[in-house]
């Protein structure tokens, strides 16, 4: 019985220790002729692979930045980081503009009908329109 106990503790102490899954939503200002897009649509701006719309970042040190590059380009956040970087270094693109937090990333994206970027769910409201879902 003991036994049994260590081991449902020591379970129960990993799934506490897991962070929990964000709903991330991709972004842009309502007047945007864009309504939807697919996994691949998004994952170009946010790759380098289109000047169209100009993603905008949270922190490297964000958890929602790490799932949203997981999630949409299947790369590690250090992974985009190196691309951009190369990117960058050819002048072939400049890196994404960082903001604070998934507020500062709905303000930037309601002010500039040309950005994109990524939030929580729950921070959406009538500011940016909702044009993909992470899965």
């Amino acid at each position: 019985m003991k036994q049994l106990i260590k081991i449902w503790l020591g379970t129960a102490a990993l799934a506490l220790a897991l962070p929990a899954s964000a709903d991330v939503v991709v972004v842009v200002n309502p007047k945007a002729a864009e309504s939807s897009m697919t996994k691949d649509e998004v994952a170009q701006f946010f790759l380098g692979k289109s000047s169209a719309l100009s993603p905008v970042d949270q922190p490297e040190s964000a958890p929602i930045r790490a799932e949203f590059y997981k999630k949409v380009t299947d790369k590690e956040a250090s992974q985009v980081k190196s691309l951009w970087s190369k990117l960058v270094f050819t002048g072939k693109a400049t890196m994404p503009k960082e903001v604070a937090d998934s507020a500062a990333v709905k303000k930037l994206v309601a002010s500039d009908p040309k950005a994109i970027g990524y939030i929580d769910k729950s921070a959406v409201d009538a500011s940016v329109k909702v044009i993909y879902t992470a899965q």
